[in-house]
């Protein structure tokens, strides 16, 4: 009898492990997320996203017209949102943040985490309709508050601090600035905003947040930045970009102020 036994380099494939992939894993491989892939090379031509070359519609609309896939989108949020959550809370200073609102923060593990780290902390959990309705499901947490709607349209107000993870990289600048100035006249005098994503670095080198972009070309049509593309973008939507604190993980905590 042949025998075989999972190697190291296939624990992450597991669910039962810390930092599991498996939900990551299988995102990527299912056939309406790697067939867009494909079409890599006509949105390196047009600078346009194939998700509607290949679905017809947005990112987001395959998602509110297909439950399952969603699931299979929001489970392997979560599980970056593992990867992310200790390194932000490790790296970045709450203090003085009372109320956090997560912006499209999908089932909140992010929130969670930092909650957890911050006992006087309360949080809102912000997102589409479908999306919290999956959320309610599993946090039971009584410090969080779930609202729903579109935050190209408003934010929850009253926040001391609006987080957003793997948010703003999905959007052209234009849109972008819409979702950042909504937050700038939604929050607290003195508040903050604190963008979670990977930053370009310059040079060739190789760099998590290139490959990252290319996942924003294809399909919702976004893309990562530079600091000073961050900068500019913060300048644009009536904030000042503040500081960036790296973290142990590819992404950096992107705090901004009203300027």
């Amino acid at each position: 009898n042949r025998i075989f036994a999972m190697t190291p380099t296939a624990e992450p494939l597991r669910s039962d492990v810390p930092n599991s992939l498996r939900d990551v894993a299988i995102f990527m491989g299912e056939d309406w997320h790697w067939e867009v892939w494909g079409k890599t090379l006509s949105s390196v031509k047009t600078g346009k996203s194939a998700w509607a070359e290949i679905h017809g519609g947005e990112v987001f609309e395959y998602f509110e017209k297909n439950q399952e896939a969603a699931n299979i989108f929001n489970r392997a949020m979560s599980s970056f949102s593992g990867l992310a959550t200790k390194a932000v809370v490790e790296a970045y200073d709450f203090t003085g943040v009372e109320k956090l609102i997560d912006i499209a923060g999908g089932h909140g593990r992010l929130l969670t985490g930092v909650l957890e780290a911050h006992p006087s902390m309360r949080g809102v959990l912000f997102d589409l309709p479908h999306v919290i309705a999956g959320a309610r499901e599993l946090n039971k947490n009584d410090r969080i508050e779930f609202a729903t709607g579109d935050f190209f349209a408003s934010v929850p107000s009253g926040g001391d601090a609006y987080i957003m993870k793997h948010i703003i990289h999905d959007w052209d600048d234009e849109r972008a600035l819409t979702i950042l100035k909504n937050i700038r006249k939604a929050m607290n005098a003195g508040g903050r905003v604190l963008v979670v994503e990977a930053i370009i670095a310059d040079g060739n080198n190789h760099d998590f947040g290139k490959l990252l972009d290319i996942e924003m070309l294809v399909s919702p049509g976004g893309k990562e930045r530079t600091a000073a593309e961050y900068e500019e973008l913060f300048n644009r939507a009536g904030l000042r970009l503040k500081r960036i604190v790296p973290t142990k993980s590819p992404y950096s905590v992107i705090e901004a102020v009203a300027a």
